[in-house]
C-alpha cells in the first residue's frame, strides 16, 4: 500500500514538474518577427535593421520575448507577397504598391486583392532618383530615349514607378535599352560606363548613390514639368519632392517626386503583438536609435505615422494611435 502511494506521489510530482518545465519553456519561447526590407544598398535595409533593433526584447528594451530581424529582399512587391503567403510577418512597401495590392488595381489588376494587408506605420517620403552618368547628356526624362537604363528588378516598387514616369513622357521600355538591376549592380555598371542611367526609389541620402557621387560623379535628372503635373493628378500617391543641394556631392537642387515608405503586416498577426510593437517604435529609446542611426530616421515621426494611409491600419496599431491622440 505504501509503495503504491509513494509510486502515485512520484508519478504526480513528475507530471507537475513536467508541466512546470513545459510552462517555463513556453513562457521563454521567443516570438520571431521578420521585417522584409529591400536590397542591402538601399534605404529599406538599414531602416529595417534600426526598427528590428528597437522592437527586439533584449537588454531591458523592446517587446519582451520578441526577436525581430531585417531581411533583405527584392522590395515592395516581394515583401507584400511574403506577408500574404506567411513567409514574413511584416515588410516595407511603397504606398502606391500597397494601395494597388489591397484594392486589386494597377500592378495587381487581375491578380486578386490582398485583403489582409494592414498598416503598422507610414515611415518617410521615398524620393524617385533618376541617376545619370556624367557626360551621358541626359537632362530630362525624355532624353532617356535610346539610352541604357536600369529600371530595377522585377518585383520592386521602383520598376512600377519607373514605368509610370517613362509613360508620362511618352516613353515605354521599348524606347530605352532596359536593364533590370538592383541599385548596387546598376551603380557599378554606371561607374564602368556600361549604363547611362538608373532609377532608384528611396529616402535620400542613400549610401550607394553617395558613394557613386563621391567616387566618379553623377547627375540627378529632374522629374518635373507639365508631364509630371498630369502624372500627379492621375496618381494621388505621388507628391512633389526636391533633393536639396549637397545631399550628393557635386549635385545641385533637383526637383522630383516621391511616394511614402510604409511598414505593413497581415490582419492575421495578433492585435496585442502589433500594439506592443507599435508602442515600442514610438518610445524614447527607439527615438534615439532612429535619430542617430540613419538620416531618414529623423523623418520617421509619430505625427506622420498615420498620414497617406491608403490601406487600413492593423487593429493593434490603430489602438495605439488612438491612445496617443494622433487618430480621432
Amino acid at each position: 500500500m505504501k509503495n503504491n502511494v509513494a509510486r502515485r506521489w512520484v508519478l504526480g510530482a513528475t507530471a507537475v514538474l513536467g508541466l512546470t518545465f513545459a510552462g517555463v519553456a513556453a513562457a521563454q519561447a521567443p516570438t520571431f518577427f521578420r521585417i522584409g526590407t529591400g536590397g542591402t544598398a538601399g534605404t529599406y535595409f538599414p531602416i529595417g535593421g534600426l526598427l528590428a533593433n528597437a522592437i527586439s526584447g533584449s537588454e531591458g528594451k523592446g517587446v519582451p520575448g520578441l526577436v525581430a530581424t531585417a531581411v533583405a529582399s527584392n522590395g515592395s512587391v516581394a515583401n507584400i507577397n511574403a506577408v500574404q503567403g506567411g513567409a514574413s510577418e511584416s515588410g516595407f512597401t511603397q504606398s502606391d504598391v500597397a494601395f494597388w495590392a489591397y484594392t486589386g488595381t494597377g500592378l495587381y489588376e487581375g491578380k486578386g486583392k490582398v485583403e489582409d494587408l494592414r498598416l503598422i506605420a507610414t515611415l518617410y517620403p521615398e524620393t524617385i532618383h533618376l541617376v545619370a552618368r556624367k557626360g551621358a547628356n541626359i537632362k530630362s526624362v525624355a532624353d532617356l530615349k535610346g539610352k541604357r537604363v536600369s529600371l530595377d528588378e522585377p518585383g520592386s516598387g521602383t520598376l512600377v514607378d519607373a514605368r509610370l514616369v517613362l509613360s508620362a513622357f511618352g516613353l515605354t521600355e521599348k524606347d530605352v535599352h532596359a536593364e533590370y538591376l538592383k541599385p548596387g549592380p546598376a551603380g557599378d555598371r554606371l561607374r564602368d560606363g556600361a549604363l547611362d542611367a538608373y532609377f532608384f526609389v528611396g529616402g535620400y541620402p542613400t549610401g550607394a548613390i553617395s558613394e557613386l557621387a563621391t567616387s566618379s560623379g553623377i547627375e540627378l535628372v529632374p522629374i518635373s514639368g507639365p508631364q509630371v503635373d498630369k502624372l500627379l493628378s492621375t496618381y494621388k500617391f505621388f507628391a512633389k519632392d526636391t533633393v536639396p543641394t549637397g545631399v550628393y556631392q557635386g549635385v545641385g537642387e533637383t526637383p522630383t517626386i516621391s511616394v511614402n515608405a510604409q511598414w505593413v503586416t497581415s490582419a492575421k498577426q495578433p492585435a496585442d503583438l502589433v500594439y506592443n510593437i507599435t508602442k515600442t517604435v514610438w518610445n524614447e529609446t527607439s527615438r534615439k536609435l532612429l535619430d542617430a542611426g540613419h538620416a531618414k530616421g529623423k523623418l520617421i515621426t509619430l505625427q506622420n505615422a498615420t498620414s497617406g494611409l491608403g490601406i487600413p491600419l492593423h487593429p493593434g496599431a490603430e489602438k495605439f494611435y488612438r491612445e496617443a491622440g494622433v487618430l480621432k
